[in-house]
């Protein structure tokens, strides 16, 4: 019975953490948190935040909501206040390109370093074939019956 209630509670907190809970403006008013980064925090949503900055932007979000804003039109405010930084998910323009492929690209600068790397290591270790010269040198100096193949 315990565990039952455990559970139950659990499930409930979880619940709550997510933003299932209240009615549906607050869970809307939630979701539109989560697309904003906390200005304090800068690793959290603004519905994960605590910060004090956080919970004026959430009020700011719920008033604009019960004014008959979108959605659209509340992250276009947020970003035009606080810049493309607020936004976790920035939309794509000249100023944003570097965030966008910036990522990209230096992974295939470091794939194309490493296949560079590899192909020289690869070249520096490869023996070339010995002149049949250089075969009888080597197996006079080894000891070796050319004939035979075995050391003497």
């Amino acid at each position: 019975m315990r565990t039952a209630l455990r559970a139950l509670a659990l499930s409930l907190a979880l619940g709550y953490a997510h933003g299932t809970h209240g009615s549906p403006e607050d869970r809307r008013m939630t979701e539109i948190a989560a697309e904003l980064r906390c200005l304090v925090c800068q690793n959290e949503s603004i519905a994960a935040s605590r910060a004090d900055l956080a919970v004026d932007l959430r009020r700011q979000i719920r008033q604009q909501l019960d004014a008959g804003k979108t959605e659209a039109e509340i992250l276009a405010y947020m970003e035009a206040r606080y810049g493309d930084f607020i936004l976790y998910r920035p939309r794509l323009k000249a100023t944003t390109l570097l965030l966008w492929f910036g990522p990209a690209a230096l992974l295939a600068a470091g794939l194309a370093v490493l296949a560079v790397t590899l192909r020289r290591r690869k070249s520096r270790h490869e023996r070339p074939a010995l002149t049949p010269q250089e075969r009888q040198a080597a197996d006079a100096l080894l000891g070796v019956d050319a004939e035979k193949g075995s050391g003497t």
